[in-house]
């Protein structure tokens, strides 16, 4: 494996563009050949975020880089828990569990996620407001 597959910034990737954000996948098959998770960045505008949704038969974790936001699970009786979130904080999105991510911040907000297995994020190309972004823009 090449040094810049082990290595990679998101302006390095394709990153997926939609509505409200971007997701540049820096860790995942198609990227550098990992077998079992994905992972990348993901860039929020303040008041935006995705809405309520799951990854079937995918574990999701959530780190807060940057920015502050409301962030929703829902519990093993599809009750939601919301709380707000900052910098650091780490959030566990168990197999198939709906959740969502706002940015309630005056900035923006950055968030690194991990998908285990990898192949959620491939569904987000089906979006309609799904764009593809290419490396450096």
């Amino acid at each position: 494996m090449a040094k810049d597959e082990y290595f990679l910034y998101p302006k390095d990737v394709d990153s997926f563009g939609f509505d409200w954000g971007r997701l540049a996948l820096t860790v995942a098959p198609e990227v550098n050949g990992a077998e079992r998770f994905s992972g990348g960045v993901v860039d929020l505008p303040s008041g935006e975020g995705h809405a309520r949704h799951n990854h079937p038969g995918s574990e999701e974790i959530i780190f807060v880089i940057s920015g502050e936001g409301e962030q929703m699970v829902e519990d093993e009786n599809g009750n939601p828990m919301t709380q707000k979130v900052g910098p650091g904080c780490t959030v566990y999105v168990p197999e198939s569990r709906f959740h969502s991510t706002k940015n309630t911040g005056s900035g923006p907000m950055q968030l690194f996620v991990v998908y285990s297995p990898a192949g959620p994020e491939r569904a987000l190309r089906d979006l309609p407001d799904f764009r593809l972004i290419p490396p450096g823009t």
